[in-house]
């Protein structure tokens, strides 16, 4: 069964549209990787000045992500220009999740 990863982001309801910008404008280093099924950024609701985001990962497997996070390809897709001060509101949070059932 796949393997799916959710990396959880609160951002400053006045910077959301530049957080957006920014996911829409980088680029992927995960097509072609080894397991790697789809990605998608998710907004969530907005609560006391933050937007709820998640970045939302499907791997083939576990070993599949284990991989991929212990590769060069992951080193490159997490360089480049740190966020803005204040975008961001906390620490993002990584959620993996055994997919049990799959209808």
């Amino acid at each position: 069964m796949a393997y799916i990863t959710l990396n959880n982001f609160q951002v400053a309801e006045d910077q959301a549209e530049g957080f957006e910008q920014r996911w829409r404008q980088r680029r992927s280093r995960l097509q072609g990787v080894p397991g790697f099924e789809s990605f998608r950024l998710l907004r969530g609701e907005t609560s006391e000045g933050a937007v709820h985001y998640a970045s939302h990962t499907t791997w083939a497997s576990k070993e599949a992500f284990e991989a991929w996070m212990h590769s060069d390809h992951f080193v490159q897709a997490h360089r480049g220009d740190p966020l803005p001060k204040g975008m961001v509101l906390a620490h993002p949070r990584l959620q993996c999740f055994d997919v049990v059932l799959e209808n």
